[in-house]
């Protein structure tokens, strides 16, 4: 009876529960425990727990609330305070009127004995020079250089010249650095742009693969299987049911009619893979119209952007004419903040210059020629040149002083075409120049004749091709002064008498490369008249012709390289007799291999030449030859870098010839430095021979590489004459100091050896003090 109130209790139980479930419950807020007062219990449902109580057949029914987690919402105040509005941007800064970088160099220079046939001692020189890099308004490069050379030697000229220049390769050089920055700008442009070509490219190879579709063995061998199914009535191979041998005997059987069976039982095969085909050439007909429509597209925005296959930079590093230069930024569309104002005028302007300078126009008016004046070459298509200055005959005034009277020039060359190209140009000089009775200019009891003169001359050069070229020129002058007084004549009157031919040039000149073989060539051939002037020829009064070849040939794909060149009164000095006359060809012969990890070997035979004082205003040059042969290499040993190099000379010289102490004689050096980190050692050991005596020596030197701004070395050297038995030592020192925001410090001190009187060496010290700054 128990048992059955206890299942009657439990049925009732189970229903109310269930009852409760059912019924939608009101939600009760009730506060969360003190644990946790930042959320809000909800009510989510309710029930009821039954639980033994007393004994083991009483039951205790309770209600039971069951909740969820809820988070509390929080309500947010707005500020209402505005944001600080950002700081405008600063205002470009306006680029400095100059910006000028360069260097300064102080040298002063002590020489006890001087090396050369002029005996003087204890010298003092002191040299200033500097070069800088001047832009204007960051756009405008020009180029400054000023040196001045003071000294207590007779022998040497105290010399001060300065320079302001402008060349369009530093334009060029300018442009190219904005427009690497330029170019780098329009990276987002071109990326876009390349996007569209790749996406262009990958559709044509869709494209492709969608045509390569319809000729694929695999498609053929379907269109073929669907034809044969198509013929046979049969859409798909079957593969039919025998009868059952336990059915019909064996004899007599027969076979079903399997054409007959199947016939007519198929579709058409084919018609599903046709309208396959029909799809797919509708989708690549789709694919080519969007090809076609982005390719438009893509070329559109190009010209629009004005790009090209080739970049400014690239435009500017092939060195293109100014010309087409000038067409390509106008096409290219280049902003103003790349190209400077009046950058057509400038990029025309080859070199500008006011100062010394050097100037090099042709081969029979003026060459090498260095000026104190100014000087402009034009060069767009047409050419025009202009300079205007007095001569210093090379840098030889350098050497020698001389009380000569001052040399000018004035020319001016026009025509048209490029100067490195296919060109006609005329030029027209005149001036002074002492070309005779130069070593009598001092005397007063000598009367100096009229040093003017006066030229012409045409110019044209053949541009054959890439690789060769050709280029000559006729030119005459007017008569010197002895030979106007003759005929009466003028300046003028005797430059225009054609019928003396006398005083007229010719030069032929030829350069050019094989490209199979690398093969280089150039040769030379002018004849001068004797009467003929000009500031490309030193000596007068002797009709002179001279020649010139040379030829340089690689083998072993350019590891070695022979050279040899033969010339005949090419070399003339200014220092020379007027009737100078030379008959004698030199030649020359360099063979060079070098070779990667190899050591580099290098022998030649050249002409060489000693000056000679041989009084006070007269001089001479003594012309010999020399074999010299070299070996250099730099390779690694146990972990330690090191050089070695050989070197012998030959002299083939007479003492009868020359005041060279060391004549006919033989000289062999033998040179090793090691790298061994801040140390860089050096030891040379040389030999020097001929029939008379022999001297050897040695020399050891270290260099200590403390800091990087600090560096301190040392040597001693040794000699032994087996003449006198004389044995000598000598030393050097040297040290360098980088101060910061000073600048370059360096000290030398040297105690050598220079051939003396007697076939004796004789002490001679030397010392060096620099100063460097760069800014």
């Amino acid at each position: 009876m128990r048992s059955r109130y206890l299942l009657i209790a439990t049925l009732i139980l189970a229903f109310r529960a269930s009852f409760a479930q059912s019924i939608p419950v009101k939600l009760e807020a009730d506060r969360s425990p003190a644990w946790a007062d930042s959320f809000v219990y909800r009510i989510k449902d309710s029930g009821y727990f039954a639980f033994p109580a007393g004994n083991c057949k009483g039951m205790r029914i309770h209600p039971v609330k069951m909740y969820e987690l809820q988070e509390m919402l929080v309500t947010v105040v707005a500020d209402r305070k505005r944001p600080p509005r950002p700081a405008p941007p600063p205002p470009p800064k306006r680029p400095p009127f100059l910006v000028i970088h360069g260097n300064v160099m102080y040298d002063y220079y002590y020489q006890g004995n001087t090396d050369t046939p002029y005996i003087e001692k204890d010298i003092h020189q002191h040299t200033v020079q500097t070069s800088m890099s001047v832009t204007v308004r960051d756009q405008y490069p020009l180029r400054f250089t000023f040196s001045t050379s003071q000294s207590n030697s007779r022998i040497l000229r105290n010399m001060t010249g300065l320079n302001l220049g402008y060349s369009a390769n530093d334009l060029r050089h300018a442009i190219l650095q904005k427009a690497r920055k330029w170019d780098a700008g329009r990276i987002a442009n071109w990326k876009e742009l390349d996007g569209m070509k790749t996406d262009i490219r990958k559709l044509q190879d869709s494209l492709l693969r969608m045509r390569t579709w319809f000729s694929a063995p695999s498609q053929i061998q379907r269109m073929i299987e669907a034809r044969e199914r198509e013929l046979y009535g049969q859409q798909k191979p079957q593969i039919p049911t025998l009868p059952d041998k336990r059915i019909l005997p064996l004899k007599g059987r027969q076979l079903p009619d399997l054409a007959g069976k199947y016939k007519g039982k198929a579709d058409s095969a084919v018609a599903p893979l046709l309208k396959e085909y029909e799809a797919r050439k509708a989708q690549a007909d789709s694919l080519e119209a969007r090809i076609a429509g982005m390719d438009a597209k893509y070329r559109a925005r190009l010209e629009k952007l004005g790009a090209r296959k080739e970049s400014l930079v690239a435009l500017l590093n092939r060195n293109a004419s100014p010309a087409e230069l000038i067409s390509e930024l106008d096409r290219m569309r280049v902003p103003d903040s790349v190209l400077p104002k009046g950058y057509k005028t400038l990029l025309s302007i080859r070199s500008a210059g006011i100062g010394r300078s050097m100037i090099d126009y042709s081969e029979l008016t003026a060459r090498n020629i260095s000026i104190v004046g100014a000087n402009v070459e034009v060069n767009p298509s047409w050419y025009a040149a202009v300079g205007i200055g007095a001569v210093d005959y090379r840098f030889r005034d350098y050497l020698v002083k001389s009380a000569g009277p001052r040399q000018f020039l004035q020319l001016y060359r026009g025509g048209y075409g490029l100067k490195e190209g296919s060109h006609v140009y005329v030029t027209y000089y005149t001036g002074r120049k002492q070309a005779y009775n130069f070593n009598l200019q001092d005397n007063p009891n000598v009367q100096v004749p009229d040093s003017r003169l006066m030229g012409v001359s045409v110019e044209g050069r053949w541009q054959l091709g890439k690789f060769y070229s050709v280029t000559g020129e006729i030119a005459r002058s007017s008569l010197p002064q002895h030979e106007r007084a003759k005929e009466g004549s003028n300046l003028a009157g005797s430059m225009v008498k054609l019928s003396d031919n006398s005083a007229q040039a010719y030069s032929l000149s030829a350069e050019g490369m094989l490209p199979a073989t690398g093969t280089k060539v150039s040769g030379m051939v002018k004849r001068m008249g004797a009467n003929f002037q000009s500031f490309s020829l030193y000596s007068t009064g002797s009709a002179q012709t001279a020649w010139m070849f040379r030829a340089d040939q690689p083998f072993f794909k350019d590891q070695l390289t022979l050279s040899a060149s033969v010339r005949k009164n090419v070399y003339a000095s200014v220092f020379e007799n007027a009737q100078f006359l030379s008959n004698t060809v030199f030649k020359s012969v360099q063979a060079t291999f070098r070779r990667r990890n190899w050591p580099s070997v290098s022998l030649g035979y050249f002409p060489s030449s000693q000056l000679i004082k041989t009084g006070d205003h007269s001089f001479m040059e003594n012309m010999f030859y020399t074999l010299v042969g070299t070996a250099n290499h730099f390779y690694r040993m146990n972990g330690l870098q090191m050089n070695t190099m050989l070197s012998a000379t030959r002299f083939y010289n007479r003492q009868s010839d020359t005041a060279f102490v060391y004549f006919n004689s033989t000289n062999l050096t033998a040179q090793q430095a090691v790298f061994l980190g801040k140390w860089h050692l050096n030891g040379l050991g040389s030999l020097v021979s001929n029939t008379e005596y022999r001297i050897y020596g040695c020399e050891g030197n270290a260099l200590f590489k403390a800091k990087s701004w600090l560096d301190v070395g040392a040597g001693i050297k040794y000699n032994y004459q087996t003449t006198y038995r004389i044995r000598q030592l000598g030393y050097s020192a040297n040290l360098r100091v980088e101060v910061p925001k000073v600048g370059e410090i360096a000290l030398m001190a040297d105690q050598g050896f220079l051939p003396g009187t007697a076939r004796r060496l004789v002490p001679n010290k030397t010392g060096r003090a620099t100063f460097t700054r760069t800014f």
